[in-house]
């Protein structure tokens, strides 16, 4: 029997706050640990350890602990990630089911599958997505990927923006001597096609513990390489966004650089991460998780999942120690946590 609904009254949540004030509104969903690219910034050739199917949270699950984090947690927007999130089947429906919630939803994607599903998605009720493209280039596309699928998604990203997935985001993370060569280029390409460019500082989250600060793109260098063509104007940070934007001078063009190493936004973060088996993040560095897929599975009602959730923010930290003799990466990497 399913345990008994203990909700409250709609929109009579309690802020979900750590012990720095922070209140959390941003909910992170992976969908699935499995990728069908194999970037080499991120894992090995011949893939990791799949989680078995029996471990991955199902629809029921997932769209539960939605509920709770959007109608007892105060919970507002939703990105659904991965892995590769278009792997999950019958996404179009799960969305659907999410969106009858409340929360804005969004996706972030490699793109490759993005072509013939992007309109299913809008119909669903996804607001926009961000495609993540490290090079214009075809052999290096295959080079850093592993695969040759430049051009599904390039068409995945056209057929987002065709299908009013806006803004159409492309991230794109620049690494010295594999692709800072092409940060002018690929904000032309952008703007010609009316996406939205951002750049995101490489981290110490790739399954071969191999991430080498040296080779490391910053802000301020990435900064730098764009005012060498066009001048720049600030736009600033939208709320607890983790994004500094930049627009081109006499132009709508809007530039987006993540700096999670040399410049944090910890002291504002409103997120929180739960993994596709289940497991509740309190920071994309977090070397603890909390078993939320236990309590669900166990028959815990409402109330105690929330009482659990609200456990797990409270003891966040401050923020990130990357920056610190004491860090210690996460035991999982990128792929099996979720962006």
């Amino acid at each position: 029997m399913a345990p008994r609904s203990t909700e409250p009254p709609h929109g009579a949540h309690t802020p979900l706050v750590d012990r720095f004030g922070r209140v959390h509104t941003d909910l992170r969903v992976s969908l699935t640990d499995r990728c069908n690219l194999r970037c080499t910034y991120c894992m090995p050739a011949e893939g990791l350890n799949w989680l078995p199917k029996a471990e991955v949270l199902g629809d029921d699950e997932v769209v539960r602990l939605v509920r709770i984090a959007v109608r007892r947690l105060g919970i507002r927007s939703l990105r659904l990630t991965g892995g590769e999130p278009l792997l999950r089947r019958g996404l179009p429906g799960l969305i659907a089911r999410l969106t009858e919630l409340g929360p804005e939803i969004s996706l972030t994607t490699n793109g490759i599958g993005l072509a013939r599903t992007a309109h299913d998605l809008k119909a669903a009720g996804l607001h926009r997505v961000n495609v993540s493209l490290d090079t214009l280039r075809p052999e290096r596309y295959a080079a850093i990927t592993r695969r040759d699928r430049i051009a599904d998604v390039l068409a995945g990203l056209a057929a987002a923006r065709a299908a009013g997935l806006a803004p159409v985001k492309v991230n794109a993370v620049p690494v010295r001597g594999v692709n800072d060569d092409e940060i002018l280029d690929l904000v032309e390409f952008a703007a010609e096609h009316g996406y939205r460019m951002r750049f995101i500082e490489s981290m110490p989250l790739d399954a071969q513990g191999a991430w080498d600060r040296s080779k490391m793109i910053t802000a301020d260098e990435l900064l730098e390489i764009l005012a060498q063509r066009w001048e720049l104007h600030p736009v600033g940070r939208h709320g607890n966004a983790p994004a500094e934007e930049w627009r081109i001078a006499g132009t709508d063009t809007v530039v987006g650089v993540i700096a999670s190493v040399t410049r944090p936004f910890c002291g504002g973060c409103d997120r929180v991460r739960l993994t596709a088996d289940g497991q509740l993040r309190n920071c994309l560095f977090a070397t603890e998780e909390s078993d939320l897929r236990e309590l669900l599975r166990g028959g815990a009602d409402d109330a105690r999942i929330e009482a659990a959730w609200r456990n797990t923010i409270a003891r966040k930290g401050p923020g990130h120690d990357i920056n610190s003799a004491d860090f210690v990466q996460p035991d999982r990497p990128m792929s099996a946590i979720g962006g």
